[in-house]
């Protein structure tokens, strides 16, 4: 059995796990990334990236390939009779969005990786772990017919929502709060280059009754849009609906207006933990981050800017602390419990039964509203950020932790 060694290993090649093994890499630690694809690999995700997004990526070091990627202003928020365009507004996050395939941008920060001195072993599947105690000792892995193990000082897991390690180190999803079921596909647009993003948030199912979700259409300026439909679910709620039909059905309500032509390419549907609603996030000697952590915007199932984030983070605790098991979910409480608790919390009543009929129409007549709905469901309030909606949404965030049955990451 052959064995690898370095002082990081990183377990998955997506945003998160590429963004902390290059962050480690340029703290001076050799960094060893496995991922069970080979890349360039695509994912099933809406593609967007919000300015927080943008802001994670120009700290990597891709402002010039953003440069070349089409930027959009904001949100077209549709529904109930109304149709706003909403400017992106963060007071300390660049003005712009973008929307990449997934195929692309994950291949392009994977490369940052490797620029920044990381070994990436690709066709590599982690399969399970040796461990003393809370600690990894090994990481068993196969590539092809061979067994293969990877030793570290730290592992940083980032193996996605499934998370195959996740099952060998007892991390577990609480389906209790509300969890994202969606679907998206890629298709020829006309309107590829629209400078707006497009959520409808009036998305019907099959008798016409409104879900707690929405439709969107993210223009990628490559001659398609990636379009998609996502709703809430909890346990007591799960979403009952076929997403292949209503795919289809959202695709061709909307034909017209952005000049679709052909079938859906790639329709692709995912389970989405949300909210930091997994416990077992960390141990001794390793961490979980981005999806795999439960990483996702409860409110719109936005998960790129938090897997840029958390890998850097995890990046920087490796230097600051010895021990994760506790120091790594108190890390992500306090960069984000307060808005996952939430968040979480409005999306649990939004898939209460009538809810959204009787809020939806209320809310889109007003633009202030909307406007606010957008920064705090986008991901815009930042912990720099003093003005009175991020006042607001942090303390009624902190106010919301005290009655959360288990906190985020708990």
């Amino acid at each position: 059995m052959r064995e690898f060694s370095s002082d990081v290993l990183v377990v998955g090649g997506g945003p998160s796990g590429s963004s902390a093994a290059a962050w480690a890499a340029r703290s001076g630690k050799s960094v060893i990334l496995i991922d069970k694809e080979i890349f360039p690999r695509d994912k099933a995700c809406g593609d967007g990236l919000t300015p927080r997004a943008i802001h994670e990526l120009i700290g990597l070091g891709l402002g010039d390939w953003l440069d070349t990627r089409p930027k959009n202003q904001g949100l077209r928020a549709a529904g109930f009779g109304q149709e706003l365009l909403l400017p992106w507004d963060g007071p300390s996050l660049p003005k712009y969005g973008s929307a990449a395939p997934r195929v692309e941008l994950d291949n392009r920060i994977l490369q940052v990786a490797k620029d920044s001195g990381v070994d990436v072993h690709e066709g590599v599947t982690a399969q399970d772990v040796e461990m003393t105690g809370s600690t990894i000792d090994a990481v068993i892995t196969r590539r092809g017919d061979d067994v293969v193990k990877y030793r570290a000082k730290h592992v940083i897991v980032a193996d996605g929502v499934r998370s195959q390690l996740g099952r060998s180190l007892k991390r577990e999803w609480h389906r209790d709060t509300a969890y994202g079921v969606a679907a998206r596909a890629y298709i020829t647009s006309e309107r590829h280059d629209d400078p707006w993003i497009s959520s409808h948030l009036e998305l019907r199912g099959a008798d016409n009754e409104i879900l707690s979700g929405y439709g969107w259409i993210f223009p990628l300026g490559n001659g398609e849009v990636n379009i998609g439909v996502g709703t809430l679910a909890t346990n007591k709620r799960p979403a009952d609906l076929n997403l292949r039909q209503l795919m289809s059905q959202y695709t061709e309500l909307q034909r017209a207006e952005w000049e679709l032509s052909g079938d859906l390419r790639l329709p692709w549907s995912a389970m989405l933990p949300m909210g930091g609603a997994v416990s077992g996030v960390a141990g001794t000697n390793y961490m979980f981050v981005g999806d795999a952590a439960g990483c996702v915007n409860p409110l719109n199932g936005e998960g790129i800017d938090y897997g840029l984030e958390t890998g850097r983070l995890a990046a920087q605790m490796l230097n600051a602390e010895s021990d994760f098991s506790e120091a790594w979910p108190n890390e992500l409480r306090a960069h984000y419990g307060y808005a996952f608790s939430i968040a979480r919390r409005l999306a649990g009543y939004l898939t209460v039964p009538g809810l959204l009929p009787t809020l939806g129409p209320v809310g889109m007549r007003s633009r202030s509203l909307m406007k606010v709905a957008l920064r705090v469901m986008g991901n815009l309030v930042t912990e720099e950020d003093q003005d009175t909606v991020a006042r607001v949404w942090r303390g009624t965030g902190k106010l919301s932790m005290k009655f959360d049955h288990r906190a985020p990451f708990s």
